[in-house]
């Protein structure tokens, strides 16, 4: 089944004059958004010193804003799609910014924590939103994809640019001004929102269900935190507990949608082979390349011993090679076909991480360099046209539940991601041989390593950072080896289940919903 509608559209809709002046505004949330993930990285050994939270606060931190993103991204969605995307948008936005004060001056790690989970809350409203209006805004297929690839591409430029500013304000200023940069923005988001975005809504939503909204949200969280706690401290009775009831949610979940008159998330969705595998293809690729993301700016700071500043702008080849490749998705796709250009993304990324595997502690930047730049070209061309795919799959009136199904992809991919991958690499870290009288804390992390050779005599601890760094480098080439074969094999998966897809290419027939 394809996602091509019928051809025609009223020249009003398709020529909204604005509409590039409110894909700027739909951009800006996406930026934060990014920039907002990527940030508190920098700066958790700050606020762990200033704030004096506990190994457990400090993981809750850390993660409380993807558990709640995840739990509520399509719950928010399905919330946009009745009450106006325009309105959930500018009021998610300007949570967004007063929160972010809450954040930056945070003052107790239980407040930090409330914090980051209200942030999250915000987020969640983001994302699926910025998408559902671009479907909205943009009636001419062509014009969607390139608009498609400008909203990836500023995604993209967003992970990139938070690691550079990041370390810039940290080197400056407190670690509350990470999250200061927020509230300019949203200022300009919501002023210059208010005046160029369209609101649009389904026309006979239904009720939010509230009990739809609570299985969902618990289900997501408990598996995305069961996934987490599993690669932190293997599996336990609670991880198993909790990944247990999250699991019984979301099937309680799905059964309520299917009984439902009108539900949240309409699971026919998936019945469409394109939509199902485009998505398909977003969660295996975050997975596989959860390994390089997540262990990649540890390898560049503590094991080649750059500053975060100069590790931000190490990484900057995977941001320009996304960049180019979103704005050139949509076009190149139209030339040869939908699952030839996110197959090849998807082959591009793999091979690269199986390049990975033959780095060592001393491999030298045009090596990484090269890697990461076809790292972003693969995603950019893949992430733009299976998001074009999703979009195109569904009617506009579900644009938002399509787009949260979509995001949630990404969040639950990460964390899996993050668990597999991150046990590989500790797994083969802590295996590391060290001279006599290395702390323990040495083998659980390649930071305490750094850590404790501070308080080691200098000939062990030289010995031992070498051994810890070695063991490090081997499990990021055995993640490395086994996300290039997860991306190989999503890539043979994307090939069948997006056999004749098609982007569109004449104006879908549904009227603005004005």
């Amino acid at each position: 089944m394809t996602s091509t509608l019928q051809p025609t559209a009223t020249t009003e809709a398709v020529r909204r004059p604005d509409r590039w002046l409110a894909l700027s505004v739909l951009v800006l949330a996406v930026l934060l958004v990014a920039v907002d993930a990527t940030v508190l990285g920098l700066a958790t050994p700050y606020i762990s010193e200033d704030l004096a939270p506990s190994g457990t606060q400090l993981l809750w931190i850390g993660d409380v804003y993807s558990f709640v993103i995840a739990g509520l991204l399509v719950s928010m969605g399905s919330l946009g799609d009745r009450i106006g995307r325009k309105r959930i948008l500018l009021a998610g936005a300007t949570a967004f910014g007063l929160i972010s004060v809450l954040n930056a001056y945070a003052t107790s790690p239980e407040t930090m924590i409330a914090a980051r989970a209200l942030l999250g809350v915000a987020g969640a409203t983001l994302m699926p939103a910025t998408l559902a209006l671009i479907r909205n805004l943009f009636h001419d297929p062509r014009e969607r994809s390139l608009a498609i690839g400008i909203w990836g591409a500023t995604a993209s430029a967003g992970t990139a640019i938070g690691p550079i500013v990041g370390g810039f304000l940290l080197e400056h200023f407190w670690w509350g001004s990470v999250f200061l940069i927020n509230v300019p923005v949203m200022v300009v988001l919501v002023l210059v929102g208010v005046r160029t975005l369209p609101e649009s809504r389904t026309p006979n939503p239904g009720p939010w269900d509230l009990l739809s909204v609570i299985l969902s949200l618990v289900g997501m969280i408990g598996v995305v935190y069961a996934v987490k706690e599993a690669a932190t401290h293997g599996v336990t009775w609670v991880s198993l507990g909790t990944g247990l009831l999250g699991a019984a949610a979301l099937f309680g979940f799905v059964r309520r949608q299917l009984t439902l008159p009108i539900p949240l998330l309409d699971m026919r969705l998936f019945r469409n082979r394109g939509f199902s595998g485009a998505v398909l293809a977003d969660l295996l690729t975050i997975l596989g390349l959860s390994g390089l993301v997540f262990f990649l700016s540890q390898y560049l700071q503590l094991v080649q011993g750059r500053a975060p500043f100069e590790a931000g702008l190490a990484e900057l080849p995977a941001a320009i090679g996304a960049v180019a490749a979103g704005l050139a998705a949509g076009r190149v796709a139209r030339r040869f076909s939908v699952r030839a250009v996110v197959c090849g993304g998807l082959a591009a990324i793999g091979l690269a991480l199986a390049a990975l595997t033959t780095i060592g502690p001393s491999t030298g930047y045009p090596v990484l360099g090269a890697v990461l730049l076809v790292v972003g070209v693969g995603a950019g061309f893949s992430f733009t046209v299976t998001a074009d795919v999703i979009l195109g799959s569904v009617p506009k009136d579900q644009a938002g539940a399509a787009s949260a199904v979509s995001e949630t992809a990404y969040e639950l991919g990460a964390a899996l991601g993050i668990a597999v991958l991150g046990s590989i690499v500790t797994g083969v870290y802590r295996g590391f041989s060290a001279p006599a009288g290395t702390p323990q804390g040495a083998h659980e992390s390649l930071g305490g390593a750094v850590e404790a050779a501070g308080h080691m005599p200098a000939a062990p601890a030289a010995e031992m950072l070498t051994s810890a760094r070695g063991a490090f480098v081997d499990g990021l080439s055995m993640a490395s080896a086994v996300g290039a074969a997860v991306l190989l094999a999503t890539a043979a998966a994307a090939w069948l289940m997006l056999r004749n897809e098609r982007l569109e290419t004449h104006p879908g027939s549904e009227a603005a919903d004005q």
